[in-house]
C-alpha cells in the first residue's frame, strides 16, 4: 500500500510537511533527535527516512535500502535504530501537536487535573517475510500528552491485562474490553488508581447490594431513550470486595443494529451460534468503573469516549499502515516505534479533515504566509491638473 510519504514526488512531500506543527525542525535538535549531524544533514532528512519504516511498514534494512537508492540519505539499519531511539521524545512531540492542531479536540472531561488518565491497551506487531514473527506490544499512554510512559513486549500467548503496569495514586487506567477481568482491576486499585474499562455480559462476573449475581441486562432493559443508568455494583477478588459502578447508555437503532449484527458474526467465526442475550446487550454500551460520585454517569461516558477518540486513530493503522519490523527486545525502540505510529495516524487524520474542508490547492497555507500587513496610511490623493 502507498505510505502518506512518496520519495518519488517531492510535490506531494511538500505538501504534507505543511501539515506538521510549526517549529517541528528545530525541534529535533532541542529534543535530542538531531543532535549531531551525522548520516542526516537535516531534520527532513531524518523524518522522510524514519517514516518510510513507520508508514510503510518496511523492515529497518529495506528502509536503509529505500532512502539510499530515493537518494535521502544513507544510513545502515543499525544506525537507523539509534536513531529511531533518540527520536521518540521527537516524534511524541509532533504527534502531539498534530492532534492538537488538526483531530477533534477531546472531551475536557478527560483533561482534569484530579486524574493522571492513561489509556492501556495492547497491539500485534508482524515482522515481513514468510518466517517473520508476531509480538504483542503493551502499552500506556497518558492523556492529553500522548506521553508513552510504559511498554512491554511479549510473544502474542500472553493476554492483555492491567497487572502488567506499574500504578501510582491518581492513576486512571481506561482499557477496552479485553481488560475487564477481576485480578487487574484488584492490581490497580490496591496500588491506588482507578479503573475505567468497557464490559461483555460474561467477562467481568459483578454482585449488587444483596451479595448475589448482579441482573445486568433486566437493568439494561430499564434504560428508556437516552436515559444514562448507574448501578452500584462489587467485583469479588479473593476474599474481598471491590466497590464500583456500572454505567451504561442505550445505542441508537442504527448503531444497536450494526453491533447486534457484528456479534453474531464474531460467534459465527469462532464457531457457536450467538446466545440471544449477547445479542440483546450488544444494543448498549455499558462499563464498569471505580471512580467515585463526584464523577457523574455522563462524565464516565464521556472519559471513555475521549479514550476511543484517540485511540481510533492508532488502531486505524492496523486497517491503513501496515505495521512495521521493530527490534522487539528494546523497550526503548518500541517507545519510539509507538510515537512514531501516533504520529502517522494523527498525519492521516489532518489529511483526512484537509479533505472534507476542501481549499482549492489541497493543503493548508505555512503560518508565517498569513501575516496580514499592516494597514497603509491613508492618503488623499490630489486630483490632476487640468
Amino acid at each position: 500500500m502507498p505510505s502518506v510519504v512518496s520519495l518519488s514526488n517531492a510535490e506531494n512531500w511538500e505538501s504534507l510537511l505543511t501539515f506538521l506543527p510549526e517549529g517541528w525542525e528545530q525541534k529535533a535538535k532541542e529534543l535530542g533527535a538531531l543532535v549531531r549531524i551525522r548520516r542526516f544533514a537535516s531534520a527532513e532528512e531524518l523524518l522522510r527516512t524514519l517514516l518510510i519504516h513507520l508508514a510503510d511498514g518496511c523492515s529497518l534494512r529495506e528502509t536503509a535500502v529505500r532512502a539510499k537508492y530515493g537518494g535521502v540519505a544513507v544510513v545502515s539499519d543499525v544506525a537507523l535504530l539509534k536513531r529511531l531511539k533518540a527520536s521518540g521524545e521527537w516524534l511524541r512531540w509532533m504527534a502531539a501537536e498534530t492532534m492538537t492542531n488538526w483531530v477533534e479536540k477531546q472531551p475536557s472531561s478527560v483533561f482534569g487535573r484530579e486524574l493522571n488518565v492513561r489509556i492501556i491497551d495492547g497491539t500485534t506487531v508482524e515482522e515481513p517475510g514468510s518466517t517473520g514473527s508476531t509480538w504483542r506490544i503493551h502499552y500506556s499512554i497518558c492523556l492529553p500528552s500522548l506521553q508513552c510512559d510504559e511498554v512491554h513486549v511479549t510473544t502474542p500467548k500472553e493476554g492483555e491485562s492491567f497487572k502488567r503496569f506499574s500504578v501510582h495514586p491518581g492513576d486512571l487506567f481506561l482499557g477496552d474490553r479485553g481488560f475487564a477481568h477481576r485480578t487487574g482491576i484488584a492490581h490497580v486499585v490496591n496500588g491506588g488508581g482507578d479503573v475505567l474499562v468497557r464490559m461483555k455480559l460474561t467477562t467481568l462476573p459483578v454482585l449488587g447490594a444483596d451479595r448475589k449475581p448482579f441482573p445486568l441486562l433486566v437493568h439494561l432493559r430499564t434504560l428508556p431513550g437516552t436515559q444514562i443508568g448507574d448501578w452500584p455494583v462489587w467485583v469479588a477478588q479473593g476474599q474481598s470486595l471491590i466497590p464500583g459502578r456500572v454505567c451504561a447508555l442505550k445505542k441508537n437503532k442504527a448503531a444497536a443494529e450494526k453491533s447486534q449484527r457484528r456479534a453474531v458474526r464474531e460467534s459465527r467465526r469462532r464457531g457457536h451460534v450467538a446466545r440471544p442475550e449477547t445479542i440483546e446487550a450488544a444494543a448498549y454500551v455499558f462499563v464498569f468503573t471505580t471512580l467515585d460520585s463526584r464523577f457523574t454517569p455522563a462524565a464516565v461516558l464521556e472519559m471513555y469516549r475521549g479514550r476511543w477518540q484517540i485511540e481510533m486513530a492508532f488502531k486505524r493503522l492496523k486497517s491503513i499502515i501496515g505495521l512495521g519490523h521493530l527490534k522487539k527486545t528494546d523497550v526503548e525502540a518500541a517507545r519510539a516505534w509507538i510515537h512514531g505510529k501516533l504520529l502517522v495516524a494523527f498525519l492521516v487524520e489532518a489529511l483526512i479533515v484537509a479533505a472534507e474542508r476542501f481549499s482549492p490547492w489541497g493543503y493548508p497555507l505555512r503560518q508565517e504566509e498569513l501575516q496580514v500587513p499592516l494597514p497603509m496610511e491613508r492618503r488623499v490623493i490630489d486630483a490632476p491638473p487640468s
